[in-house]
């Protein structure tokens, strides 16, 4: 099943929230600082939402691997957000760890942290790994 495409920014939260409805108000008050924060740094974010996955992705267009920049996923008390290509990006903080998956090509090296709290989401560190990753996708497509 395909994902549900949202080019109408922040105020269109329908396919997002339905994403998130399982989840406990902690999680779900992670996820949309999560969100909000990726529209703050790039407001001309692509969202995809994959309503069944329980999972939104982010990009400068729709397509998962090469398009998106980073995607989220709810657990139970803590929300994951992934960068597709976070090896590659910088993080003096270190908060990314220095090793993780790779689409089968090897092409990616993906790379994701654990936020549990909105706090979390706060910290400029993070704001500055979701900027290099927009910026990294942009350089990468050109656009």
């Amino acid at each position: 099943m395909a994902g549900i495409e949202n080019r109408a920014g922040p105020g269109e939260s329908t396919a997002f929230e339905e994403a998130m409805s399982a989840s406990s108000d902690d999680v779900r008050a992670v996820a949309r600082a999560i969100r909000e924060l990726v529209y703050d740094v790039f407001p001309d974010s692509v969202e995809v939402v994959w309503a069944r996955q329980r999972s939104v992705g982010w990009g400068i267009g729709p397509k998962k691997f090469t398009e998106q920049f980073a995607y989220v996923l709810p657990f139970a008390g803590h929300v994951t957000l992934g960068f597709y290509r976070g090896g590659e990006l910088p993080d003096p903080a270190g908060l990314l760890p220095s090793e993780g998956g790779t689409q089968v090509s090897g092409a990616l090296s993906m790379r994701s942290l654990k936020l549990g709290s909105p706090e979390d989401v706060a910290r400029p560190e993070l704001r500055s790994l979701i900027e290099a990753a927009v910026e990294e996708r942009r350089s990468a497509l050109a656009r």
